[in-house]
């Protein structure tokens, strides 16, 4: 099972999720930290994008994602909630592809329609397995179904639900005071919020995301290996858009905090790592690996691989050598196959 703290293209999960809501205007963040609390809450405050006002609250026991959300309030002083008209956003730590300006449209329907909570939803070919959003007669949500409990006639609906929602300040606390524990887990769902709310007489919206893969959380290998496809392609479309020439962005992999000069050209099979930095003009592979580098302008680099390595301008690296950790290599100089160090 893939925890916060598993990378994508370089960067903890969660702190991509924080990205999106760096780019958004947000009065405060809370984090609820749950296991490994500790080593999760050192890790959002080394590399968590300034700007954030950040708060990290405690869930001592696993109780559900309502329960979640009710801890995550105990964040909130009492003067936050004071404001008139305030919401409170819901996201999960597992759903790093949401984009910001799919969040801002959540915010912008949810207070057009002056709804009680708005959920975030996505319409998937496949739905097995997700939970269903059913509406009433009037198009607005009146429950959301998990998976096993559907009905046959609901098990053909398209329309799945996200763990994102944003909520009226001051209907959110009483909700969760309402929500009964699963009689299976014992737990409570922020699921369950829609049905009470709805059942309650309170205006209820949904927003379907135009791309579903942004409603995708992360819930084992195989879609963390997904997530991480789908944000190396937009890291690869940034940068070729920008000027950097790739000749197979699908055999390109790139960490989100690699810097590329002008011009730089990169071949098939190329692995950037951490703080790599590539001058202007530089051509890497193919079949080339840096951590943690700086590469000089005009610099050529050829089946190699290399760790914490300066290349200076215009040098040239293989093919085939390993520049060892503290290598320095002087502009215009030529290290061969195999091993070098300066």
């Amino acid at each position: 099972m893939p925890k916060p703290l598993h990378r994508l293209c370089g960067r903890p999960m969660i702190l991509h999720v924080l990205d999106t809501l760096a780019e958004l205007t947000m009065e405060r963040v809370v984090v609820v930290v749950g296991h490994g609390a500790t080593e999760v809450t050192k890790v959002i405050q080394a590399e968590a994008p300034s700007g954030l006002q950040l708060e990290f609250v405690e869930q001592p026991e696993t109780r559900g994602t309502g329960d979640a959300v009710a801890v995550g309030l105990t964040g909130f002083p009492e003067s936050y909630l004071e404001f008139e008209n305030a919401d409170l956003l819901v996201l999960p730590g597992d759903t790093p592809l949401v984009r910001p300006a799919t969040i801002a449209a959540l915010v912008r329907q949810h207070r057009e329609q002056d709804a009680a909570a708005t959920v975030l939803t996505a319409v998937v070919s496949d739905p097995s397995g997700c939970s269903r959003v059913v509406r009433d007669k009037d198009g607005r949500p009146a429950r959301i179904v998990d998976d096993p409990d559907c009905t046959a006639e609901e098990l053909d609906i398209e329309e799945v639900a996200t763990q994102i929602y944003c909520f009226r300040h001051d209907v959110l606390a009483p909700v969760l005071r309402r929500l009964a524990p699963d009689r299976t887990t014992g737990e409570y769902f922020l699921t369950s919020t829609i049905e009470v709310l709805h059942d309650a007489g309170y205006p209820l919206s949904a927003l379907v995301a135009e791309d579903p893969v942004e409603a995708a959380g992360v819930n084992d290998r195989a879609q963390l290996a997904a997530a991480e496809a789908e944000l190396r392609a937009r890291v690869n479309e940034r940068w070729m858009r920008g000027g950097v020439t790739m000749l197979d962005p699908e055999a390109t992999y790139l960490d989100m905090s690699v810097r590329l000069g002008r011009d730089v050209v990169i071949l098939p099979g190329v692995m950037l790592e951490g703080s790599t930095s590539v001058g202007d003009g530089a051509v890497i592979g193919p079949e080339t690996r840096l951590v943690d580098c700086e590469v000089g302008a005009g610099a050529r680099l050829e089946r190699c691989s290399a760790e914490r390595a300066v290349i200076g301008e215009n040098a040239a690296v293989g093919p085939y050598s390993v520049l060892e950790p503290g290598t320095r290599l002087a502009p215009g100089s030529r290290v061969g196959p195999f091993f070098g160090r300066g």
